[in-house]
């Protein structure tokens, strides 16, 4: 009798041995299973938003610049340099100069100026290099777009800072500097230095010349009348007698003066006539910028 109870005792706790693991197996299943869809839904989610995400550099990226050699200057905004063993044309990001040489337009007031001024400044400089922006860097004529550096100072700044440069051609994203370009300009514009000393001659479409020539017209009168009176007759254009040096008055009433080897000699209106710089100084003229 003891045997039969023992066995059947035994019997009883094999069967609720089995029936009861079946009935956790499911639940773990499911919990796993909902866990995983769960992790694998975050995973998608964050890989679809971080897709959507554009990250533009910032001030303090490093971005690497890279050493070249300068082949010449070509333009106030352009050089060309040896890069990678060629010769490339380099077009400055973010700003835009006067016209030197353009087959269309020539050349344009303080176009002279600031390419004198970027030549100056490379072929001076013991380092010259480059800094490419996160973007493209070759523009539709395969030139070379970069930020350029003479001895650690960018060039780009130097020419904004002088107001022989403006603001422009902005593509995104190349955009690295140009909230400091736009203040640099704001303070060039501000002291009406370079191409802001006249009136609408820098606009947002480019460099217009003919307003330079307006605001010369307006001012010419008036100008012609007080030079007339104060300058005496031997600095008469008949009677310069050798004198060369030209002085002029600008639209702002600054008197400049201007040697045969001025960027705008020949352009200039001479309302007087100098024999030397300091017979120019002493009459309160100054050399221009």
């Amino acid at each position: 009798m003891n045997k039969r109870m023992l066995t059947a005792m035994l019997t009883a706790l094999l069967l609720l041995s089995g029936c009861s693991q079946p009935l956790m197996s499911p639940a773990t299943s499911n919990e796993g299973t909902a866990t995983s869809v769960k992790s694998e839904a975050k995973t998608n989610n964050t890989s679809t938003t971080n897709s959507k995400q554009t990250t533009y550099p910032t001030d303090d990226l490093n971005l690497p610049r890279v050493a070249v050699e300068l082949v010449k200057a070509v333009d106030g905004d352009t050089i060309s340099v040896m890069f990678e063993g060629k010769k490339e044309n380099v077009r400055m990001l973010l700003i835009d100069t006067p016209e030197t040489s353009h087959p269309k337009l020539g050349v344009q007031p303080f176009g002279p100026e600031a390419k004198a001024f970027t030549k100056e400044l490379v072929e001076q400089a013991d380092l010259l290099e480059l800094e490419f922006d996160i973007g493209p860097n070759r523009d539709k004529y395969s030139r070379l777009l970069a930020y350029v550096y003479a001895d650690g100072k960018m060039v780009q700044e130097s020419l904004l800072e002088e107001g022989l440069a403006r603001v422009a051609y902005i593509y995104p994203p190349n955009t690295r500097y140009v909230d400091k370009f736009d203040d640099l300009q704001r303070i060039s514009r501000d002291q009406a230095l370079g191409i802001w000393s006249v009136e609408n001659y820098a606009q947002e479409d480019g460099f217009h010349p003919e307003e330079q020539d307006n605001t010369n017209n307006k001012n010419n009168g008036s100008r012609n009348n007080t030079a007339a009176i104060q300058a005496p007759k031997e600095n008469s254009q008949e009677s310069k007698q050798g004198c060369d040096i030209k002085g002029n008055i600008n639209s702002k009433g600054e008197k400049i003066y201007h040697t045969p080897e001025s960027p705008y000699y020949e352009r200039t209106k001479q309302e007087q006539w100098f024999c030397s710089e300091a017979e120019a100084v002493q009459a309160g003229f100054r050399a221009p910028k």
